[in-house]
């Protein structure tokens, strides 16, 4: 039976020295009284068993530190080698769009030529709606499905501008809202009010600020009242005046909310 001696334990001198009364003296334990021991020997089992386990499934085991190791190698080297090349190339491509998207908001007499423009290409560079399907999966890609989306608004095809502003996924607390907005300006054009109602609201809500949140409420407001909804129309006319009386949007306020009443 196995035995171990206490901690403290300190082997006797000769006989004719004096014992040190601070030791304990030896005392033998019987292992099945003993907890240490005990603890002691099922780590001594636990490191057995991991061990054999390890032997008889090395094999194994390296095969899947492998696959993990080449997972990761693999999506470092895509990224570097795929995904970054194809950003490039798609900002490359949208530079001349972009161009054209901007001059058109700057010269009404020529926005339907010029958003045609960016659509479409120029100058040996694709429009935003190839860049949106030959890129698909880059941020750019995902930015040319807003432009062509109010690119299409601008133009009369308020299909076309619901389908590629549906596809636009962003958090970003400017265009997000102004792709809310721009759906619910699609949406009412096409005679769905309530729905462009819908959307003014989800545009308000977005980000409360200056810019976004008087002007959608605005549109909510009066597309409420044409509703029939005058109570609505009411709250969302307040709202301007209450929370953003600076605004252009508060300005002549006070008309559209007698007209609700």
């Amino acid at each position: 039976m196995a035995t171990f001696n206490k901690r403290g334990y300190k082997a006797p001198k000769a006989k004719e020295e004096k014992m040190d009364d601070t030791f304990i003296e030896d005392i033998k334990v019987d292992e099945k009284d003993s907890t240490t021991a005990g603890v002691f020997n099922t780590l001594d089992e636990t490191a057995s068993k991991t061990e054999d386990f390890v032997a008889k499934n090395q094999k194994m085991i390296l095969i899947v530190v492998g696959v993990i190791t080449l997972a990761v190698v693999g999506y470092f080297a895509y990224n570097k080698f795929v995904v970054e090349p194809k950003e490039l190339d798609a900002a490359d491509q949208m530079f001349v769009a972009q161009q054209n998207f901007q001059k058109a908001t700057d010269d009404a007499t020529k926005s339907d030529s010029l958003y045609t423009l960016s659509l479409n290409g120029s100058e040996g560079k694709y429009g935003f709606v190839k860049i949106a399907s030959e890129y698909a999966g880059t941020k750019a890609a995902n930015l040319a499905n807003y432009y062509a989306g109010v690119a299409y608004l601008n133009t009369g095809k308020f299909d076309k501008a619901i389908e590629y502003l549906t596809q636009f996924k962003s958090e970003d607390k400017v265009l997000n809202p102004l792709t809310l907005g721009a759906l619910g300006d699609a949406n009412s054009q096409l005679g769905k009010q309530k729905e462009a109602l819908d959307f003014y609201l989800k545009a308000a809500q977005a980000n409360k600020n200056d810019f976004t949140t008087p002007r959608y409420l605005l549109k909510a407001g009066k597309t409420a009242l044409a509703l029939g909804n005058k109570a609505d129309a009411i709250k969302y006319f307040t709202d301007i005046k209450d929370n953003f009386d600076t605004t252009p949007e508060a300005q002549g306020i006070d008309a559209l909310i007698g007209l609700a009443q």
